[in-house]
């Protein structure tokens, strides 16, 4: 199997802005390309065509690449739940949910079949795998269970790729470290050595690279410098270094920062819009007076309403939506703005009934089945008649309570599947299990603009494309960076 496999001295060093600009710079020069991660432990899933959970890291790598996400692209996804467990996603379904201590002794042998398994259909089909690490490859105390780094490249014999961040500092110190903790057949895969995330002059980094290549033996391939470019994160980490968008906009939206928050993604489009001042708030801190408040998606839906209860934000969104604020739900969240959540069986927890922030007519039960699927949709909100795409991953059943007859037009469905969301009468509170609902150019627009009238703005123009095409210019302009500061030549030589 022709691949290149990339690893990193630490998480966060970059492995996945990396992996997605080569599997772009390939594509372009004519390899039908396949992103690849055995293993990875992430919230933010997207959902194939198909109906399978990956990670939304390997779905953006393979737009990257040009080619439709598959669940052979990331076999194994695990989605922690904060209680030292996680449900683990095997070839795209929900298998079970297992604690860290359990998980290699029930899940090594399935785990590694399914990467087998994956890797030999990918091949099949295309000319090239870029596969991505996880975390570090030199972890001594995991590097006998670990399905994500270097077994996967002895299977492959793949040319492998050590990324290391400068910016956090002792670059020079993780790289001499990482090859010395790996076994001789695992080291003498490595070709290349990439130093991201450079903000100074390269002729200051000049004698360190000389020094680092002389000691190790490996060639620097790459100096990439610090890129703007806003990769989608895989865990929550990303969140506590993220800064808001811009520090003061026309609009300014606050997204609560759940404890567990989940496919923060959705929310990548609204960052994109320059007139939106963006932040993540913990529940811990004052609400303040933004224009709108975003309860987002999350793993574990009661834990996290227990907290928005304990902190007193479930308060102040209660205060702020009756003083006329808009607050919105998305999937986890949706269900929280409900009148009650339902747990029988125990599945997040303590089973038993808590009380949501009663701001939507709804009741929710936490069941085992999950949804996962790709969605159109018509809209009726806030302009009716708009094309939706979206995909949907919760595991609650979600049901209208029974209204009194004087509030039975309070609400409105969003969409022309009824089940899928809910407004209210004034437009100001909705709800959804619609994930990537704000990709959605012209109903973004929409939307924003029923916040700009309530601020005496200009609306915006809503005749614009869907966030995809964005993303496709930011990958184009991430690989025309990256490729100008890295030299792929003694990896892909035969």
């Amino acid at each position: 199997m022709k691949s290149i496999m990339i690893v990193g001295t630490t998480s966060h060093a970059g492995k996945s802005t990396i992996a997605a600009a080569i599997c772009r710079i390939l594509a372009k020069r004519g390899w039908r390309v396949a992103p690849f991660k055995g293993q990875n432990m992430a919230l933010n899933a997207y959902v194939t065509v198909n109906g399978g959970e990956i990670g939304y890291a390997q779905a953006v790598q393979a737009w990257a690449a040009g080619v439709a996400p598959m669940v052979e692209m990331n076999p194994i996804l695990l989605k922690p739940q904060g209680d030292m467990s996680s449900q683990v996603i095997l070839k795209g379904k929900a298998v079970g949910r297992v604690n860290a201590a359990d998980y290699y002794e029930q899940f090594f042998q399935p785990g590694w079949q399914a990467i087998e398994e994956s890797l030999r259909h990918l091949s099949a089909e295309f000319d090239m795998i870029v596969c991505e690490g996880a975390g570090s490859p030199a972890e001594i105390n995991l590097k006998h269970r670990d399905l994500a780094n270097m077994r996967i490249a002895k299977y492959l014999n793949a040319p492998t790729l050590l990324v290391v961040d400068i910016d956090r500092g002792g670059a020079f110190a993780h790289v001499v470290g990482t090859l010395e903790l790996l076994e001789p057949e695992e080291r003498s895969l490595v070709r290349g050595i990439i130093i991201n995330k450079f903000r100074g002059q390269r002729s200051i980094l000049e004698p360190g690279i000389k020094w680092l290549e002389e000691r190790t033996g490996i060639p620097v391939i790459g100096v990439i410098p610090w890129l703007d470019h806003s990769f989608p994160a895989e865990d929550s980490l990303d969140l506590f270094e993220r800064k808001p968008s811009r520090a003061k906009g026309e609009l300014n939206i606050v997204v609560i920062r759940l404890p567990r928050i989940s496919n923060f993604t959705d929310f990548d489009p609204l960052e994109s819009e320059p007139c939106i001042g963006l932040r993540y708030l913990s529940p811990k801190h004052e609400l303040g007076h933004p224009d709108a408040v975003i309860l987002p998606g999350t793993k574990t839906t009661i834990a996290d309403l227990l907290v928005l209860h304990k902190t007193g934000m479930a308060k102040s969104i209660q205060n702020y939506a009756a003083a006329g604020g808009t607050v919105l739900g998305i999937c986890g969240g949706f269900q929280i703005l409900g009148q009650q959540l339902a747990d029988p069986e125990g599945l997040e927890g303590e089973a038993g009934r808590y009380p949501g922030l009663g701001l939507l007519p709804i009741k929710t039960a936490i069941t085992m089945h999950k949804v996962a699927r790709q969605r159109q949709v018509i809209s009726n909100f806030p302009q009716s008649g708009l094309p939706v795409t979206g995909y949907e991953i919760h595991q609650g059943r979600s049901r209208l309570v029974e209204l009194p007859p004087a509030q039975a037009n309070d609400y409105q469905p969003l969409f022309d599947d009824t089940g899928l969301g809910m407004v209210d009468s004034s437009q100001s509170i909705w709800g959804t299990y619609l994930h990537g609902i704000f990709d959605n150019g012209p109903w973004r627009r929409a939307w924003l603009n029923r916040l700009r009238q309530q601020r005496g703005l200009k609306s915006l123009p809503t005749g614009i494309s869907n966030y995809r095409e964005q993303r496709e210019a930011m990958l184009d302009s991430l690989a025309g960076m990256v490729e100008t500061h890295l030299d792929l030549s003694s990896v892909l030589s035969p």
